[in-house]
């Protein structure tokens, strides 16, 4: 039985295994797991990456000083609002800064329109006569989400890179949606899955087109349950956002198959930042947090929201970029540098689950991608 709306869910085994607030209990692997809010375990307890990854060639250095030309090319970057504040910033912000100094015509879309259109004048301010512009769109509300689709549909006749950017982290307590979704699974999967959909028609039209899905290197840790994939009976801020991050992983996946199956002709790919000083932290869990705790204490350890970008970047714009590729840090750990091969979780290639995913998401969602050749 697969789970609708939040509130009412069948009970379920535990989605993850140990709570991640339990997790951190266990002696030193535990405490490594706090020092850098999963970054370590991601490196120490690894799982086996996708046999699909073996033998591919290192990615040379690459920087936004590497992005070509976009003029002539659109793109839209949900969220985008994260204006630097103190050494603090989204890492939509600066794709979007980057795409707008490279030419494309960006958009940026976010919930909050007082600090949207204050990033569009930051910006302009660095890059003048970007073209940039902001659209009010809250993931988290299927209406709002369907009002920007309709908005940008009827505006112009294509768009080229489309960049589900925007995420938040759980609260201590769970939280809904106007829609009744768990708060997370709403914002960071559900939302970009509906909003892409949606979008698909202007897509279509774009000029090699692509469609760019943040993950998480924390993605290893998380599940798929589709008795409870709100995380009504057990619900920990950790698992909600760890599940969220490995489900956009693969949705990418399952969109490059149904793209090739189908002649969508659009390339879908992953990637994700590493870790890097944004809000994601203070505007979840917040400081008192055992992630919060780790921005504080070891400030050393997250890497600047600029280069956070980069793997994004790299996705949205490298003519090196592969469809249905996976990209992240290649520093230590995969915590910070410039973009690399991001290992793959074996169950990220689930092409069972992922399918299971894809139609349950068209069901929550009440959108259908279809048949559209």
């Amino acid at each position: 039985m697969t789970d609708t709306r939040g509130g009412n869910g069948p009970s379920k085994a535990k989605a993850s295994g140990l709570s991640r607030r339990s997790f951190v209990r266990y002696g030193a692997a535990g405490l490594a797991v706090a020092a850098v809010g999963g970054g370590v375990a991601v490196w120490a307890n690894r799982p086996p990456v996708s046999p699909r990854q073996q033998g591919l060639p290192r990615i040379p250095d690459w920087t936004a000083a590497d992005i070509p030309s976009l003029r002539g090319r659109s793109a839209l970057v949900t969220g985008g609002n994260g204006y630097p504040v103190g050494d603090r910033s989204g890492l939509g912000f600066h794709d979007a800064l980057e795409l707008a100094r490279a030419g494309a015509d960006v958009t940026i879309a976010s919930r909050k329109q007082e600090r949207g259109e204050e990033a569009v004048r930051h910006i302009r301010s660095i890059v003048p006569g970007a073209s940039i512009r902001f659209e009010t769109l809250d993931l988290s509300y299927l209406a709002s989400v369907a009002g920007f689709a309709e908005r940008m549909r009827a505006s112009r006749g294509s768009l080229d890179i489309l960049v589900n950017n925007a995420g938040v982290m759980g609260r201590k307590s769970r939280e809904v949606s106007a829609n009744g979704f768990e708060r997370v699974f709403a914002t960071n999967t559900l939302g970009h899955f509906v909003l892409t959909a949606l979008l698909l028609p202007l897509l279509r039209e774009g000029q090699s087109p692509r469609v760019v899905w943040v993950s998480s290197s924390r993605s290893f840790m998380g599940a798929i349950n589709f008795t409870d994939l709100q995380l009504v009976q057990d619900y920990d801020y950790g698992a909600a956002y760890d599940n969220s991050k490995l489900a956009n992983l693969m949705l990418a996946f399952e969109m490059q198959r149904r793209s090739v199956a189908e002649g969508w002709g659009i390339s879908s790919i992953a990637a994700h930042p590493g870790i890097a000083r944004t809000n994601l932290v203070p505007d979840g869990p917040g400081p008192d947090s055992l992630e919060g705790r780790n921005h504080r204490y070891m400030p050393f350890l997250f890497q600047p929201p600029a280069q956070g970008a980069l793997p994004t970047l790299y996705a949205a714009t490298s003519p090196q970029a592969a469809a249905g590729g996976y990209y992240g840090p290649n520093g230590a750990m995969g915590l910070g540098g410039l973009p690399g091969w991001a290992g793959i979780p074996e169950k990220a290639d689930d092409q069972q689950v992922a399918g299971r995913l894809w139609t349950t998401l068209e069901q929550l969602g009440d959108v259908t991608f279809g048949r559209m050749g």
